[in-house]
């Protein structure tokens, strides 16, 4: 689920705003998107996917919000990986597609989405 938009790397474009199928952000004037509808996220990582500076983190739970430590994650590669592994935009010159090495995300979602309730 989405949990965090990064303001001081966010160059303000929309475009996680107009690629989220769901509608989860808000775009704001001359300022960083906000996350007005966290619970309607997907969890379909397009929005990550699309940021061009890695301003976003997704976390794979896709069921609960979590508790991102936005110190934590900038201490990470997270996005920048998840886009460089999944062979998406700049990372489609320098790395071939290794959406192998996203095993461990769809194990997770696919045992979520295997629970009973």
């Amino acid at each position: 689920m989405i949990e965090l938009v990064l303001a001081d790397r966010c160059i303000d474009c929309d475009k996680c705003v107009q690629v989220c199928p769901t509608d989860v952000f808000d775009a704001v004037p001359d300022a960083p998107p906000v996350i007005a509808r966290q619970t309607d996220c997907q969890t379909c990582f397009l929005c990550e996917l699309y940021c061009p500076v890695d301003a976003l983190f997704v976390d794979p739970d896709c069921r609960t919000p979590v508790s991102a430590d936005e110190e934590a994650v900038r201490g990470t590669d997270w996005p920048a990986q998840y886009r460089r592994d999944s062979g998406w935009g700049r990372a489609r010159r320098t790395h071939p597609n290794e959406s192998w090495r996203m095993g461990d995300i769809f194990a997770t979602a696919r045992a979520l989405g295997q629970e009973t309730p």
